[in-house]
């Protein structure tokens, strides 16, 4: 007899009451076959898991080059909730025939948003004058002035669908824009009103710095601590990509000596720890790698995701494919 179709679903897509974040209406789409949450707190698949399933639904876990290694591999797709894949080894995945998916299209617009929600807060120190009202220090409150942004120089680091949208946006404010991507097309950029210009002329000359690229090998360091000693001392730092790719100790010591005005990071080197200083700081803004979760968002993200794994099942070709080679 053929073997049922099984996927597994990381469970760090579960909320505190027991219940996808997202919903369950999603997960209808795996009623046609045998899928089963993947413990908590895993934080890497293994081979063990490539032999017992079809396809993964991924989150955070990591799925390494080793757990497609052993002979008995059973896995056909990961499905990554997620528009990165820097997690996953993609290149071993494609030799093992494994195919790999993402779900990008819910992402650009919350993620862009919550890029300039951070830009707002510390532009207007809004966390700063939280704390002072909450301790009844109204006498400071002429300390803590805002900076505008009509005028100010925005520059994105990675003009790629999450960039692009942020620079669109970015134009409500009068913001002068600056992009650093060598891929990105020129003209798409003019267009949008965005001069393409080198990274190291973007932190010379941008008050509001933002970080919008994939991670992998030529972006990992990218932003150190040269680049940040072109920024101005009166500049922010946003970053929403992914944690290597800046230089978290030597942006802690750039806060800390007063080199920069503020940060705002929704993503960390090495998750979920943050470097101390960089807890410590009162200019910097952080999240727990959460920022683009709306509801809209996650639902729209699982729905692409459990659509994936369904299509799979059915011999179709899933949507998102990063390695489509494996179908050649």
């Amino acid at each position: 007899m053929e073997k049922p179709f099984r996927v597994g679903v990381t469970s760090d897509i579960i909320d505190s009451r027991g219940e996808p974040a997202f919903g369950r209406e999603p997960l209808k789409a795996l009623d046609a076959v045998q899928w089963e949450w993947l413990p908590r707190g895993l934080r890497e698949i293994t081979a063990d898991h490539a032999a017992a399933f079809d396809a993964l639904y991924v989150n955070s876990p990591r799925v390494p080059a080793a757990a497609v290694a052993r002979p008995d591999v059973r896995l056909r797709l990961i499905s990554r909730h997620g528009v990165g894949y820097d997690s996953v080894d993609v290149p071993a995945m494609t030799k093992a025939g494994v195919l790999v998916a993402n779900t990008p299209n819910a992402v650009p617009r919350p993620v862009a948003t919550i890029a300039l929600t951070f830009v707002l807060a510390l532009a207007h120190r809004l966390m700063a004058k939280d704390r002072i009202t909450r301790a009844g220090r109204w006498t400071e409150r002429l300390d803590h002035m805002g900076t505008g942004l009509t005028g100010r120089t925005l520059g994105v680091v990675g003009a790629g669908r999450i960039g692009k949208e942020l620079l669109r946006m970015a134009r409500t404010f009068d913001l002068k824009l600056l992009a650093a991507d060598p891929y990105a097309e020129r003209l798409e950029l003019e267009y949008i009103g965005a001069r393409p210009v080198a990274l190291a002329e973007l932190m010379a000359q941008s008050d509001f710095v933002v970080v919008t690229c994939l991670l992998n090998e030529e972006t990992r360091g990218l932003v150190g601590a040269r680049e940040l000693a072109l920024m101005k001392p009166s500049a922010i730092l946003v970053n929403t990509s992914r944690g290597p790719i800046v230089d978290e100790a030597a942006l802690a010591e750039a806060l800390a000596a007063g080199r920069l005005a503020g940060a705002g990071l929704d993503v960390f080197e090495r998750e979920p720890d943050v470097h101390p200083g960089v807890l410590a700081s009162e200019r910097a803004v952080l999240a727990p790698h959460i920022g683009s979760a709306t509801h809209e968002t996650r639902l729209a993200m699982a729905t692409s995701a459990c659509r994936g794994l369904a299509a799979v099942l059915r011999g179709e070709r899933p949507p998102n494919l990063a390695n489509p080679d494996v179908l050649a």
